[in-house]
């Protein structure tokens, strides 16, 4: 399963895999991304309160058919939203779904998360990257052509920080300890999705200070 987060290169001009309910089946949510969950009902009329899990607002704000998931459920199931607004402060949703009119209706609905198709995603603008299409590439020095490691997370921050695994041909006494890299033009000059490789220019030392 996938969360819809993008990226974007500062500079330059949208995390995850669920993990296994004891004893119960686990849906296949390959084909999908997780774009948020229903937290807690919003007053009496059915209105629902959605921590969003996507870069996306339209996700939460333009109607349309969504798919929902129900804890320890196994199959997705449409849903129509009718409309939704971002709370800022709470850093979340309150939307209204077809057929959820009453507090009784929505309380029931807590936990429930949401999916689109991974087909679906939104297009980006240059210089933007979904995270799901980063996990996974190569990281290579710029001057040298040396691999560094493999790209493994990407960590929210006042710059995202890609976090790479270091590979043993590259650092043997640190084989398998991870660098945080600041994902900036300056450093991270080159993201070639087409070739699954990541090129970067790191100042002295910044290679070795994140043990």
């Amino acid at each position: 399963m996938n969360h819809e987060d993008a990226k974007k290169k500062q500079g330059s001009r949208e995390s995850g895999v669920g993990g296994k309910v004891k004893n119960s089946p686990v849906p296949n949510l390959d084909d999908w991304l997780e774009i948020g969950k229903i937290v807690a009902p919003q007053g009496l009329n059915g209105e629902l309160r959605v921590y969003p899990d996507t870069d996306f607002p339209e996700r939460f704000e333009e109607p349309g058919r969504r798919w929902l998931l129900r804890p320890g459920e196994t199959e997705l199931q449409p849903v129509e939203l009718l409309n939704g607004r971002y709370i800022e402060s709470k850093n979340l949703y309150v939307i209204r779904l077809k057929g959820v009119s009453d507090r009784s209706q929505a309380e029931s609905m807590r936990d429930c998360r949401f999916f689109v198709p991974i087909s679906d995603r939104p297009k980006l603008a240059a210089g933007e990257f979904h995270v799901i299409d980063l996990l996974g590439l190569q990281v290579f020095m710029q001057s040298s052509g040396e691999l560094v490691g493999t790209l493994v997370d990407i960590l929210p921050s006042g710059h995202d920080l890609l976090e790479v695994k270091l590979d043993a041909a590259f650092a043997e006494d640190k084989a398998g300890k991870t660098v945080l890299i600041p994902f900036v033009m300056e450093m991270v000059p080159v993201v070639d999705l087409e070739n699954r490789r990541v090129e970067i220019t790191p100042p002295p030392g910044l290679l070795s200070i994140n043990d």
